[in-house]
């Protein structure tokens, strides 16, 4: 049986880290506040939302709910991004993504300040991943897959990291972090060669999944002495939330690898406390 890499003693690692923090803000007349905005009343994005929330009443942060309509105006939507960035009480703004379809993505995203842009969306937070120079924080899924490996001491150094999936979100930005560390990255996706990318993962140290796709990766991509980290949460026929890999095949034979749930994605909340804290301490 694989070793289970639970997410729960890595978010209380980070709490309490949190907690401190938060105190000696709190000391200093610094009282930390998160702003999350939420167009519309999509089931996960009111899960993400409850989630978050959770997190930060556990540690101490304030938290303010910007709730919107699904038909804001783009204009709109800038102009509350604005009033945020403005806002010297809040140090830290959330925007739950995916937006609506009617709104520039890009345009939007780019409004918030990197000072508060606490989950990574912007242009200049990216910037700061890809060149480690400049401010902003990583996306805070990217950066849990991290918390995780360093704090069950699984060294990667050297080692060969097969990351699949290439979104901003999670797969480019977990690439460069894992760089940082100085493991050596590839890159597969969804126009990956089939064999090609058994093969890759086969021959990996480290696999980290994040397709999106219901257990895609069975027995037939994996090899004794493997660390898996499963980053994908899905749900299946029965409304069990279930990973990108196939965890019945995988845990009899890999060394290690992340429960879903209870891995990477109770890491997440606990990082995102973690960058409000530290977007806090710069105001003072």
């Amino acid at each position: 049986m694989a070793i289970l890499l639970k997410g729960a003693e890595v978010s209380e690692k980070i709490n309490q880290y949190v907690i401190n923090k938060v105190s000696l803000l709190n000391q200093a007349g610094v009282f930390p506040t998160l702003a999350i905005i939420r167009i519309g009343n999509k089931n996960d994005d009111i899960a993400y939302e409850k989630s978050a929330i959770n997190r930060c009443k556990k540690v101490g942060i304030n938290v303010q709910n910007v709730i919107l309509p699904e038909d804001i105006s783009q204009q709109e939507l800038i102009d509350t991004i604005k009033k945020i960035n403005k806002d010297g009480k809040i140090h830290a703004c959330l925007i739950l993504m995916p937006l609506p379809q009617t709104i520039d993505d890009k345009l939007v995203r780019n409004t918030l300040s990197p000072i508060k842009d606490i989950d990574g969306i912007t242009d200049i937070s990216l910037s700061k991943v890809f060149s480690g120079q400049g401010i902003g924080y990583s996306p805070c899924t990217a950066q849990a897959c991290i918390e995780i490996l360093n704090y069950y001491n699984i060294d990667l150094k050297g080692k060969n990291v097969v990351v699949i999936g290439r979104s901003l979100v999670i797969g480019k930005p977990v690439s460069m972090l894992l760089l940082n560390e100085d493991a050596t990255v590839e890159i597969c996706h969804s126009k990956t060669n089939a064999d090609d990318l058994k093969k890759k993962c086969k021959n990996a140290d480290i696999v980290i999944a994040a397709i999106g796709k219901p257990q895609v990766i069975s027995k037939d991509y994996l090899s004794a002495n493997q660390v898996i980290i499963d980053v994908g949460i899905n749900v299946d026929n029965n409304g069990n939330i279930i990973g990108d890999i196939n965890f019945e095949q995988a845990k009899d034979l890999v060394n290690a690898i992340t429960p879903v749930p209870g891995g990477v994605g109770s890491v997440t909340t606990a990082v995102l406390a973690k960058h409000v804290v530290e977007a806090a301490e710069k105001t003072i």
